[in-house]
């Protein structure tokens, strides 16, 4: 269903509601909005940390240990 639809629709759905539940509904509708603004701000930090150069030095680093130096393996 396009999204211009559905906003319609749900207009319609909302004016034969009372206005307890409109407003139920509004919190829920701010809830998912700012629950959505934090995924899309999280995203973009994280894209901003792994595209700087700042932890580029660990990427580098060669291995201290190798299965060879374990005296006992796990299984």
């Amino acid at each position: 269903m396009p999204r211009e639809t559905l906003i319609k629709k749900t207009i319609k759905t909302l004016s034969k509601l009372p206005p307890d539940k409109v407003r139920e509904v509004s919190d829920f509708a701010e809830f998912v909005f700012k629950k959505y603004e934090a995924e899309i701000l999280l995203k973009g930090m994280e894209k901003l940390a792994s595209d700087s150069k700042v932890f580029y030095f660990l990427n580098d680093e060669e291995d201290l240990y190798t299965v060879e130096d374990l005296k006992e393996k796990y299984q």
